[in-house]
């Protein structure tokens, strides 16, 4: 006689199912630590926004400061012209171009390196009035 396969519980949509136990438990995800991961999603989209965002942008602000943005004989082309005409100028390789690409990225990055540095900076104790110059005698 065979018997009937065991019933599994219904599992939750996108609920994880329990992995075995291994020797280091510590870890949060096999592939990345958290910090790295957070760090991929911040500048993950940055470039994002480098990308689709700030054309988009541009050509808002262009439109409605220099009037509409003509493409070859199309003379009321839209931000999806201006974006083909963004991605053909990063795969020729256009300095200008990757400048605006990468621009939110180095932003975040600048921005970042300015609070390390001002962490760094011990501060000022406003307790102790300042030590008088020394005087050398010859």
């Amino acid at each position: 006689m065979s018997s009937t396969p065991p019933i599994k519980a219904p599992t939750r949509p996108f609920e994880r199912t329990p992995s075995p136990p291994s020797d280091d438990d510590d870890e949060e995800s096999p592939w990345l630590p958290s910090r790295a991961r957070r760090e991929l999603i911040v500048f993950g989209a940055a470039l994002l926004v480098g990308l689709i965002g700030v054309p988009v942008l541009t050509w808002v602000l262009g439109n409605r400061v220099l009037g509409p943005y003509l493409h070859g004989q199309n003379l009321h082309a839209g931000p999806l012209a201006l974006l083909q005409d963004f991605f053909l100028g990063l795969v020729h390789g256009s300095a200008v171009f990757w400048v605006v690409a990468l621009g939110p990225a180095a932003l975040v990055l600048l921005v970042r390196l300015f609070i390390a540095l001002v962490r760094a900076v011990p501060p000022v104790s406003r307790d102790e009035p300042p030590a008088p110059p020394s005087r050398r005698v010859p």
